[in-house]
């Protein structure tokens, strides 16, 4: 637990948890760089036939809504903002990021809470839910998805965890500061505060690996069409056909 954990004596000389060991920040890096190597040369290698890509002409559907989209890029942005100026300053980098980083923690948490209502009363949320049917489908060619596949459903439920973690622990530390709405309490105790700056950590770490892994597969050749239509908003009636069950998620057409 030591190398996980750092610990400091407080005023009484008690030992309490100060946070977590940055030293994971490399093994998380170095982990998610050869599991994310590995698949691209077995994919690389698997590879050995061409194989026909669906036609992007034709009729064009809709897959995201443009304020969906909107959440999207602004989620990225801010927890791009979060990674950056949380993890920099362990890396001996030094400027005011402070302020930086309690502004992106704001607009992360509004915006996630903004997605949950939508998610819940103007989109189909059904469509999200991770089902046992859905753990055969890596396994199974012929199973196709409905609107989401199962590894487009299992990052979304592991953002949701990770982000909720990060959004809670950083708000708890975030009363604990001065800021233009209230002057700092120092109220939490500082074993509470420590377990606090843990799992922020924590949190930290796997969204790090989250983040990492998402950009690798939306840039993989093969899900592109997905990443342009979190950009245009459309995929194609061919695309849809080719990597899609008809029959679980029937599209309305692109104006």
């Amino acid at each position: 637990m030591g190398e996980l954990v750092r610990y400091k004596r407080d005023v009484w000389g008690e030992e309490v948890i100060l946070g977590v060991s940055w030293d994971l920040l490399w093994v998380v890096a170095v982990a998610v760089l050869v599991l994310l190597a590995a698949h691209a040369i077995i994919m690389a290698a698997l590879a050995n036939k061409k194989i026909e890509k669906a036609s992007t002409g034709g009729r064009r559907v809709v897959r995201h809504e443009s304020i969906d989209r909107l959440f999207h890029w602004v989620m990225a942005l801010s927890i791009f903002a979060l990674i950056i100026t949380g993890v920099a300053p362990i890396l001996g980098l030094r400027f005011a990021w402070l302020n930086i980083h309690w502004i992106a923690g704001l607009l992360l948490t509004f915006i996630t809470i903004f997605h949950i209502i939508r998610s819940m009363f103007w989109q189909d949320f059904k469509s999200m839910i991770l089902g046992p049917k859905d753990f055969g489908e890596p396994f199974n060619a012929a199973q196709m998805p409905g609107k989401y596949s199962f590894e487009q459903k299992g990052m979304h439920w592991a953002v949701t965890v990770v982000v909720l973690a990060v959004i809670v622990t950083g708000m708890l530390m975030f009363l604990q500061i001065d800021s233009p709405f209230w002057d700092r309490t120092n109220s939490m105790p500082e074993d509470q505060l420590g377990l606090v700056f843990l799992l922020h950590g924590l949190s930290t770490l796997a969204l790090v690996a989250l983040a990492a892994t998402h950009i690798y597969f939306a840039l993989r050749p093969e899900k592109l069409f997905y990443t342009r239509s979190m950009v245009s908003g459309w995929m194609s009636e061919d695309e849809v056909n080719a990597n899609h069950d008809p029959e679980l998620w029937i599209p309305r057409e692109a104006d």
